[in-house]
């Protein structure tokens, strides 16, 4: 079992920066490929990014590329996501997520239990 604890989020205006963070206990952070979720309200959830198990590889949606970076510090079992550039259509809900796959947009099977993002004016 992994446990992973979302922090960071909040009301932003927009063009605005935020950073989440999610802390991972339970076994071996490095294991697992890492990635963000969002869902807005009335939306399905989305995978915003992810990262390898090194932080050498990594994906983004398209419609964060060039405004989101994610991150990870094995040593601390966290990984981050950073929001510049912040958008209202970046209101969401975002979820970390863990997964034991093969490749970055594999299955995840942990979960943490969300971060509020608002971006308004």
């Amino acid at each position: 079992q992994v446990q992973l604890a979302e922090s960071g989020g909040g009301l932003v205006q927009p063009g605005g920066s935020l950073r989440l963070s999610c802390a991972a206990s339970g076994r071996t952070f490095s294991n697992y490929i890492m990635g963000w979720f969002r869902q807005a309200p009335g939306k399905e959830r989305e995978l915003v990014t992810a990262i390898n198990r090194s932080g050498l590889g990594t994906y983004y949606a398209d419609s964060v590329k060039g405004r989101f970076t994610i991150n990870r510090d094995n040593a601390k079992n966290t990984v981050y996501l950073e929001m510049s550039v912040l958008q209202p259509e970046d209101t969401a809900i975002y979820y970390c997520a863990a997964s034991s796959d093969y490749v970055l947009r594999g299955h995840y099977v942990y979960w943490g239990q969300g971060t509020q993002l608002t971006v308004s004016s």
